[in-house]
């Protein structure tokens, strides 16, 4: 099987820093929409079966342009969601966001049973974006995902046999940034599974906005480059 993990466009939560988890979220910037547009040339190369969105609005703004011009209907499913800030929601300070990052490195070095606070543990968060992938694994020889950075990031990160955080490539994931991925469902928390074929972190068509990937746009990756305890 064949995934093409897309991020969703640039929202104005992204522009203001906050970590915006909640359903169903706000709709895209000017910029966002243009990054949506320009996924449908960043994909032209990929023979696409099936589209899977979340069940934020953002990602359904996202997908529509190559919805269209694959005459395809997006497979709305919570599952795909962003992980949850639970009690840090909407906040954007240094201590909150390093919080809410710290807990990723926890799940990615293999503690999934940290909680992120007032909200899901690792375990949870896997195995709801698992049971999507196998979903769409039926009968699907090639599937874009249309989900979020944290999301995308922890689940690319912990099921990616060949991933090395300290490779600078995997530093970046910018709003419409792609991750494409080869394997096969795994039914369990076993890390691995999955070989990432390419990480394109550019914003598709390298439309980028100054500073308005959001909190977890980069941090994330240097969170989990050995030993950065302070994130």
């Amino acid at each position: 099987m064949r995934l093409i993990l897309i991020r969703h466009g640039q929202t104005p939560n992204n522009v203001l820093g906050l970590l915006d988890t909640a359903v169903p979220g706000p709709g895209l910037t000017a910029l966002g929409e243009l990054q949506a547009e320009a996924l449908v040339d960043a994909v032209a190369g990929e023979a696409i079966d099936a589209l899977y969105i979340s069940n934020l609005t953002r990602t359904a703004l996202t997908a529509a342009p190559l919805a269209a011009a694959r005459t395809l209907t997006p497979t709305v499913r919570s599952g795909l969601r962003e992980i949850s800030a639970g009690t840090l929601e909407m906040k954007g300070d240094r201590t909150s966001v390093e919080a809410y990052l710290r807990t990723l490195k926890s799940w990615l070095t293999g503690d999934l049973d940290v909680r992120m606070p007032g909200a899901e543990t690792g375990h949870q968060v896997l195995e709801r974006f698992d049971a999507v992938v196998a979903e769409a694994a039926t009968g699907n020889g090639t599937v874009a995902v249309v989900s979020h950075g944290a999301m995308i990031r922890f689940w690319a990160g912990y099921r990616g046999i060949n991933l090395d955080w300290s490779d600078p490539q995997y530093h970046d994931l910018s709003n419409t940034g792609i991750v494409i991925m080869e394997g096969e469902p795994t039914p369990s928390a076993t890390p691995g599974g999955w070989e990432i074929r390419s990480w394109h972190g550019s914003p598709a068509g390298g439309l980028r906005g100054l500073d308005a990937d959001g909190p977890t746009a980069e941090l994330t990756a240097e969170a989990i480059v050995a030993g950065h305890e302070n994130v």
